[in-house]
């Protein structure tokens, strides 16, 4: 990394938690007392994931908005390879959506309760009866309006390439019956590959494909879905983050 990128990269990684606030403490004074619309309040989250990415050098390109109806409620399901997904994502990609998050961000002062506010989703990633029931809440929320982007593989990838997804992110798609769309992040690796603390400067490409019909699946059938969508969200990649084979 050259001299010029570590100090971008620094002052990004220094000024992002006050951001961070500066953005919720907003977003919270609209909706309390300003304009009052969590629709309307999308665009702070949206500031913040375009002001991450610009004090980076990050440029980002969407492609294939063609595929999806700005009407239709949909399910984004992505590979995960970086926190830049998530930046950019927020900051560039021209469809009304909500974050489903694990429940502990909500706990976060300020942070958590602008989440909850923006109509973000809590859901509980622990197991058993408690997870099983913020599944259903959250299908219950997507069926009621609520576009999400989920990242199917769980957490980030440690080498970049697609792993395999997790099947209950999948059992979500098919409880809350709304099309899927395979997305692909392209170049994010690069700009912050799990592990490194700075971003470097670069280009994300977001990869929309065809939406997917969830409607004739059941909940036994989620690991026929994940290997489906898998396959799916691979054909948005770059071969050097497509991963291995699965099979069928």
């Amino acid at each position: 990394m050259s001299f010029f990128h570590y100090i971008r990269g620094s002052c990004t990684l220094i000024l992002a938690p006050f951001i961070t606030l500066a953005v919720s403490l907003l977003a919270l004074l609209d909706i309390y007392w300003g304009r009052q619309s969590e629709i309307k309040a999308q665009v702070f989250p949206r500031w913040w994931g375009r002001i991450l990415c610009l004090l980076a050098g990050v440029r980002v390109r969407v492609e294939g908005i063609e595929n999806i109806d700005p009407e239709q409620i949909y399910i984004f399901a992505g590979n995960h390879s970086s926190q830049y997904d998530i930046f950019s994502f927020q900051g560039y990609f021209p469809h009304d959506f909500r974050w489903i998050a694990k429940k502990e961000l909500f706990r976060i002062p300020v942070f958590g309760q602008a989440m909850r506010q923006a109509g973000y989703i809590p859901i509980d990633r622990s197991h058993g009866r408690q997870a099983l029931k913020s599944l259903e809440q959250a299908a219950a929320r997507i069926t009621g309006g609520s576009s999400v982007l989920i990242f199917p593989e769980g957490t980030r990838s440690a080498d970049g390439r697609l792993q395999e997804f997790k099947t209950g992110a999948v059992l979500l798609a098919i409880k809350a019956r709304v099309p899927v769309v395979p997305l692909g992040f392209n170049g994010s690796y690069e700009v912050l590959p799990k592990g490194r603390l700075l971003p470097r400067g670069g280009e994300i490409v977001i990869r929309i494909g065809e939406p997917m019909a969830t409607t004739h699946y059941k909940a036994g059938d989620k690991q026929i879905l994940a290997m489906e969508l898998r396959d799916a969200v691979s054909r948005q990649l770059e071969d050097r983050y497509q991963g291995a084979d699965t099979g069928q």
